[in-house]
């Protein structure tokens, strides 16, 4: 039997498991991997993405997972490291994203005498309990024997039912350990994929005889449609009957919003359409979704949702999200893919015919025809700094239809899960449970890496692209043609937005400085230029798109700094945390 360290036996693991790509930083805990990493002679060997911070490596993991569909893998240091990393975890952990963290740790005969780096103030060796709170199985590894068994544990777990990070802690005397193949030799004769539940065919039946016998039923889409691949099948499923489509912000793209069906997005930012026509809903098919809060105005009543008057069928991989939010008339453990083939078998045999709603389509078409009218005086404003409408609609124009767009938070993600197309199914990245600023940067880098021949667009506010910028160093080093569009509004602008409603200033979320500070912060275009990316600086509203269209055909990476006007996301539904901030009055964070 061939006698390796643990951490050569590991890469060939995950390369056996056909892993391309890991991301992460440098650190002594973790040198061993690297160096196997290295050494590989695999035909499969595994490119090691590295990163200038770790949260880098989490978020571009995270978009990584989100365009394979298959877990990503990102290398830790201790200590520092592991907690760095912890916010990208953490935000694929809420938003149901398939990863395995691989994390060094101090060697196990130093255990009890606090070495180098160590978190030991309650307990030691217990670097692990960290991440406790957001991954679905956090182990450490105290024997080399044991880690092919656990490290085949973590895939398997990452990747079914309710799909999320985990956590295997390796001390680094364990990493450099020698042992014989066998322990590995044995989980390579174990299963890939478990095969998914599904639901029965009496289920079904039941399931489309109340859609089809339903006034005014519709769909509820969430993330899980995406992560179950699931859109061909519900876009047909949906076009059978004739089903309006309203979903969640991580639902975002599960259709495409060109699909005459498509309502929008629920919620505080969703629009008149999609929120009363939840609210008239007599049955809601929900399926992949948790009914968060921003999706569902805080669950109070008459703004989105309007349970029980409403009727819910409720699909999930996970039992615990049914029935959490709003009762549940049926409620089915699936996965979502599985799940709407056996519905489409079902009414297609039951109702080859189909059933029209024409009216319904008709008052979707019109309804959005309207909305982009509303919207077009914004949309083609000349004013500068630009109008955020403006901004999202040339960059619309400027997209092929197959594009990956990443999100932050603010107008780039607010705005565009109200009024941008995705037209491509699952080529939208958002953080949606965690909202993380500065996730979209460096999960541009993800999605580049995962799918290099399409375009990648970083839609980020000059918040979150100042969280991270050091991603740039990643993208010049590999050369990555991946374009940042900084929306500049010189500020945390829905917080700024919020407290100037509620409290009328805006103290701690605008970017002011000393006099004579430049009036959008710093040069981002200088800034890329700094670390051999291309820097465009945006001074007038007609610069934008062609400057994008170029951007696009020169496939370099670019940095594009545009100045915004700080006009918040107009909202239709509600937010409880403005009954906690304004109790006495109706306020709304569009208050300026």
């Amino acid at each position: 039997m061939n006698e390796k360290t643990v951490a050569e036996h590991m890469v060939d693991f995950l390369e056996n498991r056909g892993v391309k790509h890991i991301f992460g930083l440098c650190g002594h805990t973790n040198i061993a991997v690297l160096s196997a990493i290295a050494k590989s002679n695999s035909a499969n060997r595994m490119e090691f993405i590295t990163v200038r911070h770790e949260q880098i490596a989490s978020h571009a993991a995270d978009a990584y997972a989100r365009v394979t569909g298959k877990p990503s893998v990102v290398l830790s240091h201790l200590s520092p490291g592991l907690t760095n990393c912890a916010t990208g975890v953490a935000n694929a952990a809420l938003d149901c994203i398939p990863m395995v963290v691989i994390a060094g740790d101090i060697p196990t005969h130093y255990y009890g005498k606090h070495p180098h780096q160590e978190v030991n103030l309650h307990a030691d060796a217990q670097q692990y309990e960290i991440y406790r709170p957001f991954v679905k199985r956090a182990w450490r590894v105290d024997s080399a024997i044991l880690m092919a068994e656990i490290l085949e544990k973590a895939f398997h777990l990452a990747q079914s039912g309710q799909p999320g990070p985990v956590l295997v802690n390796v001390p680094m005397d364990i990493f450099s350990q020698k042992i014989a193949s066998d322990s590995f030799d044995l989980v390579k004769q174990n299963t890939r994929q478990l095969i998914k539940p599904s639901i029965d065919e009496a289920t079904a039946s039941n399931i489309i005889t109340k859609l089809a016998e339903a006034k005014k039923p519709l769909i509820y889409a969430g993330g899980g449609i995406l992560s179950a691949r699931a859109s061909e099948e519900l876009r047909i499923f949906a076009e059978h009957f004739q089903l309006p489509i309203a979903h969640s912000l991580m639902g975002k793209g599960a259709v495409s919003d060109a699909n005459p069906l498509v309502l929008g997005m629920t919620g505080f930012w969703g629009t008149r359409l999609v929120n009363q026509a939840c609210l008239n809903a007599d049955w809601i098919f929900a399926i992949g979704t948790r009914f968060k809060e921003a999706d569902c105005s805080s669950w109070y009543p008459g703004y989105t949702f309007n349970v029980p008057n409403s009727k819910i069928i409720h699909i999930d991989i996970e039992a615990s999200e049914i029935g959490r939010n709003y009762p549940t008339e049926i409620g089915a453990i699936a996965d979502a893919k599985a799940a709407l083939s056996v519905l489409i078998k079902i009414a297609q045999r039951d109702y080859p015919n189909g059933i029209k709603r024409e009216k319904t389509v008709k008052a979707i078409r019109d309804f959005k025809q309207n909305f982009k009218a509303e919207n077009k005086k914004m949309a083609c404003s000349d004013a500068f700094p630009m109008m955020p409408e403006r901004i999202l609609a040339d960059t619309r124009i400027a997209l092929p239809d197959d594009a990956i767009i990443t999100t932050d938070v603010g107008w780039n993600k607010n705005g565009v899960g109200q009024q941008f197309d995705i037209l491509t199914p699952g080529s939208i990245l958002t953080p949606g449970g965690f909202a993380t600023m500065g996730f979209g940067p460096p999960a541009a880098i993800g999605a580049k890496i995962a799918q290099p021949e399409r375009v990648v667009i970083s839609l980020v506010g000059d918040g979150g692209f100042g969280q991270n910028p050091a991603m740039l160093a990643t993208a010049v080093e590999r050369n990555l043609g991946i374009i940042w569009i900084v929306m500049n509004n010189n500020a945390f602008g829905t917080i700024a937005g919020l407290q100037k409603a509620h409290y009328d200033i805006t103290y701690g979320t605008v970017f002011s400085g000393e006099a004579g500070a430049p009036e959008f912060g710093p040069d981002y275009a200088k800034l890329a230029e700094s670390y051999g990316a291309v820097g465009v600086k945006i001074t007038k509203a007609d610069e934008f798109l062609p400057a994008l269209q170029a951007a696009i055909k020169s496939d370099k990476p670019t940095v594009i700094d545009v100045a915004m006007i700080n006009n918040p996301t107009p909202t239709t539904g509600h937010w409880n945390i403005l009954d906690i901030y304004s109790p006495d009055k109706k306020a709304s964070h569009v208050a300026t």
